[in-house]
């Protein structure tokens, strides 16, 4: 049962804000990511902790912040091993593209909440 709870800006935010301060800390590397209104998809590479402790890092320290007296996760995540560069950048390219995917955007350069996010993207359709 998924809970739309990233479609708060505030939300969104202070995931990224989570997720940013365990990458800093050198927790993982952080190669792509997207907070969709309903769930997230990470590219990461834990370094000197196992996957599990890396996730676990990110969603308790989330869910710590956002004091929820609900679950804010579901229990576990998919994982999927990356065994070349071209898979990587299909997974990567797979982030990205979540958001225009979901029609939230026309080009994944535009969505706020994701490692493509560039401000001064122009949209492909001028207005006026």
């Amino acid at each position: 049962m998924r809970r739309r709870i990233f479609q708060v800006p505030a939300t969104a935010n202070l995931f990224l804000e989570t997720l940013q301060e365990y990458r800093r800390q050198g927790h993982f590397k952080l190669h792509a990511f997207v907070a969709m209104p309903d769930h997230i998809h990470l590219l990461l590479t834990p370094q000197e902790i196992t996957l599990e402790r890396a996730i676990g890092l990110i969603k308790g320290g989330f869910s710590h912040k956002i004091g929820s007296k609900f679950p804010v996760w579901q229990r576990g995540f998919t994982d999927h091993r990356i065994r070349n560069g071209e898979e990587f950048e299909t997974r990567r390219e797979y982030i990205h593209q979540n958001p225009v995917r979901s029609r939230l955007v026309a080009q994944a350069e535009l969505y706020t909440y994701s490692s493509a996010y560039h401000p001064d993207a122009q949209k492909p359709y001028p207005s006026g």
